[in-house]
């Protein structure tokens, strides 16, 4: 496996735009973060296996996707959207790999289908907030909202995307990824994914789930910190943490290689995860 993109093809299917990477082997499917769009998954492909069939969707209302119906959704509702999204393409059985509110999704998605997933692959695990449906949003939440509105989505990438990444100076490519694809977010998408993300409860839906699941996290997180994924973690009797040493939130753009190896090890047994180095990303 080299540091190289491979070429993908993009595409729409019930509603969702995403990029796909055809191969014949395993099926893994990608859930991004609040911030982010499909694309963010693009660095890892080149260190992943290159007979994988790799998917990243954009979730609803984000990129090219349709968003939802409902002002403030669930995290079944997005479960919802993947069912019919991996229904349209013919899917059968995926590895669901979540990042940030992926990781919401994925878990509930495992939790409500079963049969669909094979493993649950879980990076910078968003534990949720876990109001009510409809309550006021927390005044960080709704300063969230209100600083988008004001400052436009550039501004608004461009002063909150450094603290995705542990080494931003060291690694301008990765944050300029981050920022790229967080100055891309639209209304009302992302107003329903800040409604999901203040009412998700990760810890139940994992409780739900019967397919094996292993959990990432990058040591200079600053986002989620290291409790969140302590609470799925319990919530899955006392699963152990993979750490990607000196990277943070966005560990699948920041270290794509060690991000990559830390998923191959929990997949195939293992626990080596190579330790992050400073070179230039080959981005797409």
């Amino acid at each position: 496996m080299t540091g190289s993109v491979p070429s993908v093809t993009h595409a729409t299917a019930a509603g969702i735009s995403y990029w796909r990477r055809e191969g014949s082997g395993r099926c893994l499917v990608c859930l991004h973060g609040i911030g982010s769009n499909a694309g963010s998954f693009l660095p890892m492909l080149g260190h992943l296996p290159a007979d994988w069939d790799v998917i990243a969707w954009n979730a609803p209302g984000y990129g090219a996707s349709a968003p939802l119906a409902k002002d403030w959704p669930v995290e079944a509702d997005y479960a919802a959207a993947l069912l019919g999204f991996l229904d349209a393409l013919g899917l059968e059985r995926v590895t669901l790999l979540g990042h940030s509110l992926g990781t919401l999704m994925a878990a509930r998605f495992a939790a409500d289908h079963p049969g669909r997933v094979d493993t649950v692959l879980l990076g910078a695990c968003a534990a949720g907030h876990g109001v009510a449906p409809g309550s006021p949003l927390s005044e960080a939440t709704a300063a969230r909202l209100a600083e988008l509105d004001t400052l436009g989505a550039r501004a608004f990438a461009e002063k909150r995307a450094p603290r995705l990444v542990a080494q931003p100076e060291a690694r301008p490519e990765a944050l300029a990824r981050v920022t790229d694809a967080m100055a891309a977010v639209t209304m009302p998408g992302y107003g329903q994914a800040v409604r999901m993300l203040a009412s998700g409860r990760l810890a139940d839906s994992l409780r739900a789930v019967t397919v094996p699941v292993h959990i990432v996290w990058g040591t200079g997180d600053v986002v989620t910190p290291r409790t969140q994924s302590e609470r799925a973690a319990e919530a899955l009797g006392g699963l152990d943490i993979i750490e990607v040493p000196e990277t943070g939130h966005a560990l699948h753009v920041e270290t794509p290689a060690e991000f990559s190896a830390a998923l191959l090890a929990c997949l195939n047994g293992t626990s080596a995860v190579p330790r992050p180095h400073n070179k230039k990303e080959t981005l797409a």
